[in-house]
Parts: C-alpha cells; sequence; structure tokens
C-alpha cells in the first residue's frame, strides 16, 4: 500500500510539475513574443481624430441590415472557394454583377464599391476599352479589400498611368483560381498582366483549388472551360442565395478583435494554453512544410506564363509580403523556394518585400492600426508605386 501511495504521490507531483510549466510557458508566450496589442479604444481616438469622423464598430451583417433597408440591390463579396454554388454546376471566380458591394472593415470604415458586369471591382467602363495597359490577378489583396476606390492598386495604376486597367482579383482566390479567371475573362489587347502573389496563404489555396474537380480542370485541360463570362445572370441568382444564407458568419475584423481581447476572454484562452497550442502548431506546420505544391504551383505559373505570352502580353509577378514576416522571427525558405521557381521560368519579379517594405523604418506602418491585415491606404500607395515604376524599369 505504502508502494501504491508513493507511486500516486509522485504521478501527482509530475503532473502538477507539468502543468505548472505550461503556464509559465503561456505566460512567457503572452508577455515576451512580439506581438501588437490592440486596444480598440486607442484605434478609435486615432481613426476620429485623424479623419473627424466615427469609426464604425458595425459589424457586416449589421451594415447590410442598414444598407440593404434602403437598397434591396446591396451585396457582400464572399469568398467564391469557401461558398459556392450548391448546385455545383459552376465555380465561381467573383461576386454578384452591378451591385453596390460590401466588403470589410479594417480601417475604420467600411469599402463598399460598385461591381461590374462579371461582378469584379472596376468601373464597369474598363470592359469597353479597345485596348488594355494592365490586367491584375490575385486575392483580397488584389480586389481592393478593406479600402475604397480611388485607394485600392487597380484605381493608384489607372492614376499613374494614366491609362485602362482592369482588376481581376477577387477575395481568397489562389493560384488556380487567378489561372481560371485568366482564361475565363482575358479581354484582347492586353498589354501586361500582373500576377499578384501572396506569401501569406496563397500555396495552402493551391493545395484546397485541387481537391475540387471544377477548378482541377483547369490545371489538367488546357482547353477546359466554364464559359462564365455567358453564365452571369445564373452566378448572380446562386450567389444572392449564398449570401443571405452567409452573412452571419462574415464578421468586422473589429467586433472580432473586441472578442478575443476582452478580459474574460483573456482568461478562458490563458486557461486553455491557446498561445502554447499555437505554438507547437506552427512548430509541427513547419515539418509539413515539404506538402506544400510547389512543383504544382509552377505547373500554374508557368500555364499563366504561356497563356499570357501566346496572347502577346507580358507577365509580371509581383511578390506580396505578409504581416508576420514583420511582426516576429520569421522562416523565408518559402520566400526562397518561390524565387527559384520564379528563376527556373525566366519570370519577372516585382518584389515588394526588398523594393518597399525592407526600406521602410517601421513597416507595420503599412497595416492597419500596425494590426494584422491587408495593407493600409498608405501601403497599397507605396507598393503600386513601386510596381508601376519597375515595370516601366522593365520596358526600358
Amino acid at each position: 500500500m505504502k508502494i501504491l501511495l508513493k507511486i500516486k504521490t509522485y504521478l501527482v507531483i509530475i503532473f502538477l510539475s507539468i502543468l505548472v510549466t505550461l503556464y509559465i510557458f503561456e505566460s512567457y508566450l503572452i508577455f515576451n513574443l512580439n506581438k501588437p496589442q490592440i486596444n480598440i479604444s486607442k484605434i478609435k481616438k486615432i481613426y476620429e481624430k485623424n479623419n473627424n469622423k466615427k469609426f464604425d464598430e458595425r459589424s457586416k451583417y449589421q451594415i447590410y441590415k442598414d444598407l440593404s433597408s434602403k437598397d434591396k440591390n446591396i451585396v457582400v463579396s464572399v469568398s467564391p472557394f469557401a461558398v459556392n454554388d450548391p448546385e455545383n454546376k459552376i465555380h465561381f471566380l467573383a461576386g454578384v454583377s452591378n451591385s453596390q458591394t460590401i466588403d470589410c472593415n479594417e480601417n475604420g470604415y467600411f469599402s463598399i464599391y460598385k461591381s461590374d458586369r462579371f461582378g469584379f471591382n472596376n468601373p464597369d467602363d474598363q470592359w469597353d476599352k479597345k485596348k488594355l495597359s494592365f490586367l491584375l490577378l490575385g486575392d483580397s489583396f488584389t480586389h481592393g479589400s478593406c479600402v475604397n476606390r480611388p485607394k485600392d492598386i487597380a484605381s493608384i495604376l489607372r492614376r499613374l498611368s494614366k491609362d485602362s486597367v482592369l482588376n481581376l482579383g477577387y477575395k481568397a482566390n489562389g493560384p488556380l483560381s487567378m489561372l481560371a479567371t485568366l482564361k475565363e475573362y482575358f479581354p484582347a489587347n492586353t498589354k501586361n498582366i500582373i500576377w499578384l502573389y501572396y506569401e501569406g496563404n496563397d500555396l495552402e489555396d493551391l493545395n484546397k483549388e485541387l481537391s475540387l474537380n471544377i477548378l482541377k480542370n483547369y490545371y489538367f485541360d488546357t482547353q477546359f472551360s466554364q464559359d462564365l463570362k455567358h453564365n452571369q445572370s445564373y452566378i448572380d441568382v446562386q450567389n444572392k442565395k449564398i449570401i443571405t444564407n452567409s452573412i452571419y458568419l462574415e464578421d468586422n475584423i473589429r467586433d472580432q478583435a473586441k472578442r478575443n481581447y476582452n478580459f474574460k476572454n483573456k482568461i478562458l484562452k490563458f486557461l486553455r494554453l491557446d498561445e502554447t497550442k499555437n505554438f507547437f502548431y506552427s512548430v509541427f506546420s513547419k515539418k509539413r512544410e515539404k506538402k506544400l505544391p510547389f512543383m504544382e504551383f509552377k505547373n500554374t505559373l508557368k500555364m499563366a506564363k504561356d497563356f499570357s505570352e501566346s496572347k502577346g502580353s507580358k507577365f509580371y509577378f509581383v511578390y506580396l509580403p505578409q504581416f508576420e514576416r514583420y511582426n516576429k522571427k520569421f522562416d523565408n525558405s518559402r520566400y526562397q523556394s518561390i524565387k527559384s521557381i520564379l528563376s527556373q521560368l525566366n519570370v519577372n519579379l516585382i518584389d515588394l518585400h526588398e523594393g518597399v517594405f525592407s526600406k521602410e523604418k517601421e513597416p507595420l506602418d503599412l497595416f492597419p492600426f500596425k494590426m494584422w491585415g491587408h495593407y493600409n491606404e498608405i501601403g497599397y500607395e507605396k507598393i503600386t508605386k513601386y510596381i508601376f515604376s519597375t515595370i516601366k524599369r522593365y520596358e526600358n
């Protein structure tokens, strides 16, 4: 009995020791890592002082309710991949056409734009141009998320070039969706095609895209098409059904921040050892890096480049850096792998990390309130000027 009691005592001591160690480690992660501290009150004061208007604290659902009561044609942007055609007939690549579209709020206001005839974020007359100077492909950064026209990349590029620019970017579209978009919507007489790659999730998105049969057809069949240009009425009907069902799931990032950083939630996160779990997840994620689809990405990019050049267009690759690169110690191996692929394919690279962010005294100034998210208005302005000037240098 004494031996049994000793064993139980030792087990309890070991368990408590491990538990205490884990909570000490959790405390270290919370207080010692270089993380942005979100202070909603401070952010509101900064915004309201700089802009002389109130910070919009509504959720996306709230603003949708407010605006749709006055305009029944109001819609919200929904990720085509995350929520798509319930009948599985078509994979959408953009949103509802010719509609006021609510996007997101990271800068104190909701970005809202009038979509074009195919649901992209453009003045509709860009489709009527006989010659197109720039065509943009990408995800939410290209889409123009969380800033209004004329503060998005495409609008700034129109201003700088004094020429036509077509923005075919849409939120959450990965490399295969970008290739599909290029093939479905390419207008004749396009001079430059700009592929904007976001290092934060484009490779992960490609893995997801390759699991979807409709999208996978673009990878294996160079002649495949859904004829999306002639299916916009169906896309609009199905997209509107999806929006009414998914609007509840779309949270304003500021509301999310408040929920994540109130005192009660902080305690719960601490007790659940959330930071410790995240730490070990990130460690094991690095070991899974080999599973990222580098070869499939290379093939997808090659198809896009070959298609562009077959149409007489010049092809440029823009590397968009993520917030985490400037917020903590960052693994640069993926960055080097992508650059190696570009070199093998002889693709013109426009590196925004080297050309813009690394030259900033404080790179986080180009993000909303130095927090995680898309670039802010200043960030979009600086990167677009660099993109434009670099393309001019390539042309010379």
